[in-house]
């Protein structure tokens, strides 16, 4: 087997309202839509290196606890990127979690010389941008 390490990614997330979600994912994080519908009349985004994003509408499920999607940004993209984000009614999220070693000041954490922050997508899916 050849495993799946040269295998396109995509994230697959839930939604309660579509509508809603892909006005957030196109008029927000400024992604395009994809070549085809994800299922059941989803939608499908495509994000940088060929990666991509589905959502479907679930109504009544649960958003995750977690984060369930991250963006790699260019260090020097990643304070602009909060800003305009934050322009557009973007709310990040803070955090102190002292068994991790993570501790948000003004949304964002430092860790091992790498800078992150979490926001919530209008569906409340924890969303990640990062400077790895």
């Amino acid at each position: 087997m050849a495993g799946l390490g040269d295998s396109m990614v995509a994230a697959v997330l839930r939604a309660d309202d579509l509508a809603r979600a892909k006005k957030f994912y196109s008029e927000v994080l400024g992604l395009a839509y994809g070549p085809q519908n994800g299922p059941s009349g989803g939608a499908m985004f495509m994000a940088g290196s060929g990666t991509a994003l589905v959502i479907y509408e679930r109504p009544g499920m649960p958003a995750p606890e977690s984060t369930v999607l991250g963006f790699n940004v260019a260090a020097d993209r990643f304070g602009p990127l909060m800003t305009e984000l934050r322009g557009k009614g973007v709310v990040f999220e803070d955090y102190d979690i002292p068994e991790m070693g993570l501790k948000t000041v003004d949304g964002v954490a430092t860790m091992d010389g790498m800078k992150a922050a979490w926001f919530k997508d209008s569906e409340g899916n924890i969303i990640n941008i990062g400077v790895m």
